[in-house]
């Protein structure tokens, strides 16, 4: 198992400015290379977030690409925050994928989640995501120990959501999510009463895809992460499908795919008042 973190956002919206900013100026990885007394393999690292930039190393190329004024400060502050580390470098035994994951969930702005077999993960309660991940321990043979630090840090992602900056979730959940048994009765109960109260939250929003609705889009579970700029460079949407392996698509024609997907869903799906409605009864029928 891989636990190999990759870069975090702040670090690729780095790299990828730095790299606009040297086409900009007409250099090619081996000129500033040259200029600089570096490798041309250390300027590739850095333009590809391979590896962190130290702030010296900033300083210099921005001076070299005569960068100065509020730009420079943007990105010397870009590149402070870059160097952070996150809560979950703690868990160094998370695998890289979630890992990953999570380091994206934590810089995105907005979430969009197709639900079809189990209820998103920053809405589960404890007990509930015990269940979840249990579930896949029977498969993936976790010790207990490692089953209750992934436990523990699904209960941390959910800060997410009443964080200073709250994430705004959106997700629409098949019908049979509401009435399918994990755990036990009174599992689901305080799962659905968690749900109902979560949906109260101004920037949570649940929709009920109804059983007797057909609907075109057959997919397995997705999470659509949006990200809004930073010092104004952007950072593309990235979709995480949940299936047996965690998988990242950062191309553009495939996010527009799945935003697509998603949107139909949307718009099949019960409104936020009657999805709510569906919750509270779904709940008294368990």
């Amino acid at each position: 198992m891989s636990t190999s973190r990759g870069p975090s956002v702040r670090q690729r919206r780095l790299a990828a400015e730095l790299r606009r900013l040297r086409e900009r100026r007409g250099l090619t990885g081996d000129e500033v290379a040259d200029r600089l007394g570096w490798s041309t393999a250390k300027v590739s690292r850095i333009e590809n977030a391979r590896t962190g930039a130290k702030i010296d190393d900033v300083r210099r190329l921005l001076e070299l690409y005569e960068i100065d004024g509020p730009r420079d400060a943007d990105l010397i502050s870009l590149a402070q925050d870059a160097a952070q580390r996150g809560w979950w470098e703690e868990y160094r035994d998370l695998p890289s994928p979630l890992a990953d994951f999570i380091a994206l969930e934590s810089e995105a702005t907005a979430a969009r989640e197709w639900g079809s077999t189990v209820f998103p993960g920053l809405l589960q309660t404890e007990n509930y995501a015990r269940h979840v991940i249990g579930g896949w321990s029977d498969l993936a043979t976790l010790p207990p120990q490692e089953l209750e630090r992934r436990l523990d840090v699904r209960m941390r992602r959910r800060e997410l959501l009443d964080g200073p900056r709250p994430l705004e979730l959106s997700a629409v959940l098949d019908e049979a999510v509401l009435q399918r048994l994990i755990g036990d009765q009174k599992v689901m109960r305080e799962q659905l009463e968690h749900l109902y109260r979560m949906t109260g939250l101004p920037n949570v929003t649940v929709q009920i895809l109804p059983l007797g609705i057909a609907h075109s889009v057959l997919a397995e579970s997705f999470i659509l992460l949006e990200f809004s700029p930073v010092h104004d460079i952007l950072f593309p949407d990235i979709v995480h499908v949940e299936s047996l392996t965690i998988s990242h698509f950062a191309d553009e024609a495939v996010t527009y795919m799945y935003r697509l997907a998603y949107s139909s869903l949307a718009g099949q799906a019960l409104d936020a008042d009657e999805s709510r409605r569906r919750i509270a009864a779904a709940k008294d029928a368990w």
